[in-house]
């Protein structure tokens, strides 16, 4: 979103004290109306809202680039100033002994990264909140890269997924029939639709697993699921691997990417220009895939 720059305004690193300090506004003179409409003056034109970012702990705050920023100032030991920007906004770490203007100086250097990371969070949050399901009767829920509609239904026992082959184009083809009135609690709908979502990642990945596993000239020893908040996968050099069951949203070709990868390193336990060439080996076009992933923002898990 552009930013409109703003009048200059008093720019300084301050402790909030009573959220604000008095400002004497003088009032205008009184002018003599003009005697032809055509010298009116032209109405004055709104100044434009200065955009605030604030961490709900914020200490001080500061204009960075025509936005005014709160954040929370944390002092450690540690040897330079740091910065984290998160869900919650900027938390800015610095030594004990830097003083004020050193941390101002510092925020101002990363002004431009700093605004756009927040800009940045804000519409994550805001496409987080598109994406959170409101789990009952009619929900949408992602699976293997398609939309799937619940149906509560006290008739069906356990979950089962229906397919309309005569779907029309652009209605999803996919419901998930589950056997809970059409009352249950939000909590009731969530544990049996992801105990179903879980059971289907396990299925999906030994499969995947057994292929990929032959392609690669691999054993894996043993699969688990995870729900793990910052990772899709990971593999030791035993032959386990774990892999985050929340895959199962994504198409097929998201999951069999995040697969090579996973055993790609029980051959080659880095990052390094050998270990790509064995993913690119099974998944050439395995750039395209990963930035699915990098992009992708899935509905939270409560």
């Amino acid at each position: 979103m552009a930013v409109s720059p703003l009048p200059p305004q008093p720019e300084q690193l301050s402790l909030f004290c009573d959220g604000g300090s008095a400002v004497t506004v003088s009032e205008p003179p009184v002018m003599a109306a003009p005697s032809h409409p055509a010298a009116r003056p032209a109405p004055a034109r709104a100044e434009p809202a200065t955009r605030e970012f604030r961490h709900p702990r914020a200490s001080h705050e500061l204009m960075l680039q025509g936005c005014r920023v709160g954040f929370e100032l944390r002092r450690a030991r540690r040897r330079s100033i740091g910065f984290v920007i998160g869900p919650d906004g900027l938390a800015v770490s610095a030594p004990r002994w830097t003083g004020s203007a050193a941390i101002e100086a510092a925020l101002r250097e990363k002004a431009a990264w700093i605004v756009r990371k927040l800009h940045e969070q804000e519409e994550r949050a805001r496409r987080l909140a598109q994406a959170r399901i409101e789990w009952g009767d009619g929900a949408s829920v992602p699976f293997l890269g398609e939309t799937v509609i619940l149906v509560l239904d006290p008739r069906t026992t356990g979950v089962v997924l229906h397919t309309d082959a005569q779907a029309l184009p652009g209605v999803p083809r996919l419901t998930l029939h589950v056997g809970l009135p059409h009352g249950a609690a939000a909590e009731q709908v969530r544990e049996a639709v992801q105990g179903w979502l879980q059971r289907q990642a396990r299925r999906i990945f030994e499969e995947r697993c057994a292929h990929y596993a032959r392609e690669l000239g691999v054993q894996v020893r043993r699969l688990a699921l995870s729900s793990a908040a910052t990772r899709w996968g990971s593999a030791s050099a035993d032959g386990s691997v774990r892999l985050n069951w929340r895959l199962v949203h994504f198409a097929l070709p998201v999951i069999d990417y995040v697969v090579a990868h996973e055993l790609a390193h029980l051959r080659v336990m880095d990052h390094s220009p050998r270990f790509w060439e064995v993913v690119g080996s099974v998944v050439p076009d395995f750039r395209e895939r990963r930035a699915v992933l990098q992009e992708a923002l899935l509905p939270p898990m409560e």
